[in-house]
């Protein structure tokens, strides 16, 4: 079982940063594809990126390329999402994943865990 907690959502004029934090309780969490996603309510869960074992590759919606960095740190089984430039249609909350497959489309279905989520409102 891998448990994930996430943190660092909160209220954010637009233009602003900032940084979500996902800290994972695994011993193997180096093992696992790492995902960010957000959701609206009455909405389904997109995908904004992830990053693959090692931190080799990563991978963007279109919408935040460019604006937002995901990033791990094995050593502390934690997995970081640095958002800036942040827009008012970024608001939603946002949930950390783990998947023990390596995704083929990044999509929510191939996500094997998830934390709770954390809110992130950007007011224009």
């Amino acid at each position: 079982q891998v448990q994930l907690v996430e943190s660092g959502g909160g209220l954010v004029q637009a233009g602003g940063s900032l940084r979500l934090s996902c800290a994972a309780s695994v011993r193997t969490f180096s093992y696992y594809f790492m995902g960010w996603f957000r959701q609206a309510p009455g909405k389904e869960r997109e995908f904004v990126a992830g990053i693959t074992r090692g931190g080799g590759s990563t991978y963007y919606a279109d919408s935040v390329k460019g604006r937002f960095t995901i990033t791990r740190n094995d050593a502390k089984n934690t997995v970081y999402l640095q958002m800036s430039s942040l827009k008012p249609e970024d608001t939603d909350a946002y949930y950390c994943a783990a998947a023990a497959l390596r995704p083929n489309t990044w999509n929510a279905a191939e996500f094997n865990y998830w934390g709770q989520g954390t809110q992130v409102t950007v007011s224009s």
